[in-house]
């Protein structure tokens, strides 16, 4: 039997730790590892248009199976395109192992031709990243970076010089065990002991989740059951926390919406769940905080707190809750409950009014369809801007469908190579894209790899021929719109040439049946829908000083638009407060 070279013996372990693709573009020093990939039946490799999308592939890969992915890059230009992608993941807590390859071994500090340091220039998006620089050292150094993905969940980096790849494998390497599954962390008995006391002594306590929620809805809601607690969320939150939630009062942020922001101000005691959420304007200074987070680094990082508890959130409500006193009044959780639907009652009319005759086409009057039409186990994958805004308001999550995005990152151009990572996991699985026209043109490449390997994934791109995020915060900052106006093709059309199918949609009465014909399709799909590009209303007290970036250090609600079947839930909440 041919010895190994370290090529093979990379993609071995690789395999052995679960992963089932590698995302890249090949190309020179990667070639050994894409022709080992392609003499190894467990793992396929993905070929990309761009090593942006394969990280973001990746990174979606793994947020939807909570599994170590992989994506590779050449040396040089390919392995840097990997880099934004890489952020996101990280940002994202997406078990992620990238392949820098690297230039030859001999040639690397003089200048050689394609020559960069990725062993310098991904550190501060990964836990790990190191160079291997001989065959002994690579079994080692791989598996320390799977260990640091896995178990801090997100992004190692190893950078292979590509004459080493070719190299033959040392002889009976040692297969040591590889780390792929995380613990639960639980918190000791002197913070939980603390924390009862702090939750005890407070009339009004109100939960802030956010991802780090993800598995624990029923222990949550038996939580805020317990001590009569709103609970609010952040956009990252949104999926596992707000269906099924008689106790929902909305989210906070630039995009919030309900009576989130005056739960979180109003109350005697907040305690934050699992979430990082970075725009401390909206938090208060004035109530007892207490903080539960698996990453202790996130701890107080954005807001004083009175309690930091390291733990997962699960298991220190499993310990937490028949720890405190249950709390007999609901005068609080009852007051923000019809705070949340009245908020919601005021905003519900601004996609309703005229929607069937309005062209464009209001852009929440699509999510709100699109919403409705898609399957109840589908993945949606948002691109950054305005997409986040539809989402964040008229997606309805129920347990078993996902959101993801780049929301913590906040790159443009994510939610098409997203969807392909998604798709790759269950081609039965439906996956839909809110793309804005902006984000899908960056990386509008990528579509031809839905064509390439025939995933049927649904793109829904909004079309208003702008940036409109960026024209809001101009907008808000009292600037004139400027270097924000796309000039767009017929993206339909495109997606005809391309080989998929394409529809464009123009009124409202064409949406409903567009989006049929694009869901029955069995391969890729478009629908290019032109909406209204001023779709956003600003309240007028909103003024430049409120409002820089994201942060806003005054006001409770910067956009007034729809909330789709939210209300609903708000008010059936409503019905189901007990009556004295």
């Amino acid at each position: 039997m041919a010895r190994q070279n370290v090529a093979e013996q990379f993609v071995d372990i690789l395999a052995r730790a679960g992963v089932r693709r590698l995302y890249g573009v090949v190309g020179d020093s990667l070639n050994p590892v894409v022709d080992a990939v392609r003499r190894n039946a467990a793992i396929d490799w993905v070929h990309v248009r761009h090593e942006e999308s394969a990280a973001f592939a990746a990174g979606a890969e793994a947020q939807i199976t909570g599994k170590l992915t992989a994506c590779a890059g050449s040396c040089g230009p390919g392995n840097l395109h990997l880099i934004n992608g890489l952020y996101d993941a990280h940002r994202s807590m997406a078990p992620v192992l990238a392949l820098a390859s690297h230039i030859p071994s001999s040639e690397i500090g003089l200048g050689y031709f394609q020559e960069t340091h990725p062993d310098r220039l991904f550190t501060e998006c990964s836990h790990y990243c190191e160079l291997i620089s001989s065959p002994r050292q690579m079994p080692r150094v791989l598996q320390t970076a799977i260990q640091h993905a896995v178990g801090r969940r997100g992004v190692s980096v190893v950078a292979l010089p590509g004459d080493i790849a070719g190299e033959p494998a040392p002889e009976r390497a040692a297969e040591t065990a590889l780390v792929t599954s995380r613990p639960t962390v639980r918190p000791g008995d002197d913070e939980l002991d603390r924390l009862v006391r702090l939750i005890d002594e407070a009339d009004k306590v109100t939960l802030f989740c956010g991802s780090g929620t993800a598995g624990a809805h029923a222990e949550v809601m038996a939580f805020a059951e317990k001590i009569k607690a709103p609970v609010g969320h952040a956009l990252r939150g949104k999926e596992w926390i707000q269906y099924d939630n008689p106790f929902d009062v909305g989210m906070s942020g630039l995009l919030g919406y309900g009576a989130a922001y005056e739960a979180t101000h109003e109350c005697d005691l907040l305690i934050l769940l699992g979430t990082d959420f970075p725009y401390n304007a909206f938090l208060p200074d004035d109530v007892k905080i207490a903080q539960v987070d698996i990453r202790p680094e996130h701890l107080g990082r954005r807001s004083k707190l009175d309690l930091a508890v390291w733990g997962d959130v699960k298991e220190t409500l499993r310990c937490l809750t028949p720890r405190v006193k249950a709390k007999k009044s609901r005068r609080f959780l009852d007051k923000m409950l019809k705070k949340h639907a009245d908020a919601l009652e005021g905003v519900v009319k601004a996609y309703t009014k005229k929607v069937d005759k309005h062209v464009p086409l209001h852009p929440e009057y699509v999510a709100a369809v699109l919403d409705e039409m898609a399957d109840e186990e589908a993945v949606f994958t948002v691109d950054t801007g305005m997409c986040n805004v539809w989402a964040a308001r008229y997606l309805t999550p129920n347990g078993r469908r996902r959101i993801i995005g780049s929301f913590s990152h906040g790159s443009m151009a994510n939610a098409l190579p997203m969807a392909i990572g998604a798709q790759l996991t269950d081609r039965r699985r439906q996956v839909v894209t809110l793309s804005g026209d902006g984000g899908f043109s960056m990386l509008m490449g990528d579509f031809l790899t839905l064509v390439q390997y025939d995933l049927p994934v649904k793109v829904v791109l909004f079309d208003n021929s702008s940036l409109g995020m960026v024209e809001l915060e101009m907008m808000v900052a009292g600037l004139p719109s400027h270097g924000t106006a796309n000039t767009n093709p017929d993206f339909a059309a495109v997606a005809e040439a391309c080989g998929a199918f394409g529809v464009r949609v123009e009124k409202p009465k064409q949406l409903a049946g567009a989006l049929k014909d694009a869901f029955r399709h069995k391969g890729p799909a478009l629908v290019h829908v032109l909406t209204d590009p001023n779709a956003l209303s600003i309240p007028p007290k909103i003024s430049a000083e409120m409002v820089t970036g994201f942060a806003l250090s005054a006001s409770k609600i910067v956009l007034d638009g729809g909330v789709g079947r939210m209300l609903q839930m708000a008010r059936s909440n409503l019905r189901n407060i007990p009556r004295p």
